[in-house]
């Protein structure tokens, strides 16, 4: 198993007391040092080389072509089918739970100030009793944040610099782009577009998105997402069977990103704690972002089993706390309140019935695709598609619809190397625009 990092005793209440009662006896010493003029040569801090080469942020790439584009085109409408941003209101009964929560802060019996830096105790017992219902999972197994991605780089200051790590190919390009910011992978090799420290895990058609773990050197963390983004791939029960007895036979803990459970349709594991034996090997982040439209509210949760442990048998869930309390002082309490909401039985028909809104797009997509010849991939489990353009750049693909059909994608290269020739296109978007891109594209590729 993973060795623990965070071996420091943590600082106790008392320790506070005694280093601010020495801070305050030395004040005046400090500030006549502060006071002196500083002579010394003025240091130049280098980015190390693993940050600054490597991948280039496609993200701003791509709104710096389509502000481009924009500009050249200033009487044409672009839609945007790239970013996976939602795009329909939050429903109103979980808006209303916010707006009450708001108002009540203006009382003398409604305000409340920091509250638990792991999450209102009602919120996460919802998300217990309602995504982990016949699971076992407890209330206190469950961290409230700010969101998935947040919760990715807090997980990297558990894990530490000296792991390695093993990531989907193509997948979320956070989970490598903040080991890079921990020293994590190695300097970048341009010749590949791999870093050298990271085992990438081929996620491609032929293999049925699906890696073989046999062929997989032995890594400490394994970052995996299902449904996947960008493929739109759910792992079945057997596949993740798999992952949990490879992550057993040799001593990794997985990160299993669940965002997009909820656009499951068929009987793909919803959770990894579906399988038997993963509470001893697993982590699992997701988020309200895909679900309830929360991108720009910000409300998410990562759930750590009493059973997960390093190698020296302490329980990550007690470091992982340490580090919340320490970097973070709990989510929003309006947010929390939208959170507990959304979980009523009013508030989930509501998130379905979104949700059921962003899988009508998808099917559209699909059949855009479809009825030109492409091969397509994703799509029913997710609200990603997956287009596939044999022996062309991701990059020109993306440089042609934008040109010729005024449509944003998402070049598939921006995933991992794994991602070249394909595009992603998202099915966040208002109904209008999407059948006005179908159309276009329709136009484009017949």
């Amino acid at each position: 198993m993973l060795a623990r990092v965070l071996t420091a005793p943590e600082l106790q209440r008392d320790d506070v007391f005694r280093l601010h009662s020495d801070f305050h006896g030395h004040f005046f010493e400090i500030v006549r040092f502060l006071r002196q003029p500083f002579f010394h040569q003025q240091q130049q801090v280098q980015a190390p080389e693993s940050v600054s080469s490597g991948q280039k942020a496609w993200s701003v790439q791509i709104a710096r072509r389509r502000s481009a584009h924009m500009l050249k085109y200033p009487d044409v409408k672009v839609i945007s089918l790239g970013i996976g941003d939602t795009t329909e209101p939050i429903p109103e009964v979980i808006t209303s739970a916010m707006a009450m929560r708001a108002d009540s802060l203006t009382t003398f019996e409604g305000y409340t100030g920091y509250g638990a830096e792991q999450g209102d105790t009602k919120l996460r017992a919802a998300i217990a009793s309602t995504y982990y219902k016949d699971l076992i999972i407890e209330e206190t197994d469950i961290f409230v944040s700010d969101g998935a991605k947040c919760d990715i780089s807090r997980l990297q200051l558990l894990f530490g610099s000296e792991v390695k790590m093993a990531v989907q190919d193509p997948s979320y390009p956070a989970y490598v782009d903040s080991s890079v910011i921990m020293g994590q992978t190695g300097l970048f090799q341009k010749d590949i577009e791999k870093y050298a420290n990271i085992e990438y895990m081929r996620c491609v058609p032929e293999n049925d998105f699906f890696p073989d773990l046999s062929t997989i050197s032995q890594a400490d963390v394994i970052y995996f997402c299902s449904p996947n983004n960008p493929t739109g791939y759910a792992a079945t029960r057997d596949q993740l069977t798999q992952l949990v007895q490879s992550a057993k036979d040799n001593g990794s803990i997985i990160v299993y990103d669940s965002a997009y459970a909820m656009y499951i349709s068929d009987d793909s594991p919803r959770s990894i704690f579906e399988i038997p034996g993963a509470k001893e090997v697993a982590i699992e982040i997701s988020s309200f972002s895909k679900y309830a439209g929360f991108t720009g509210v910000r409300l998410g949760w990562t759930v750590i089993p009493k059973e997960l442990l390093f190698s020296d048998g302490f329980p990550v869930a007690k470091d992982f706390n340490r580090i919340v309390c320490t970097c973070f002082n709990g989510a929003s309490n309006i947010a929390q309140a939208g959170g507990l909401a959304c979980l009523s039985p009013v508030g989930s028909k509501a998130m379905q019935d979104t949700i059921n809104f962003y899988k009508e797009n998808t099917k559209i997509i699909v059949d855009t695709f479809s009825s030109l010849g492409f091969n397509v991939y994703g799509g029913k489990n997710a609200p990603y598609v997956w287009v596939q353009f044999p022996g062309r750049s991701s990059w020109d693909v993306f440089a042609e619809i934008l040109e010729k059909a005024h449509v944003v994608t998402t070049p598939g290269s921006g995933f991992g190397p794994g991602g070249e020739s394909f595009i992603r296109v998202s099915a966040f978007g208002h109904r209008e625009n999407i059948l006005e891109a179908a159309k276009r594209i329709k136009q484009l590729y017949r």
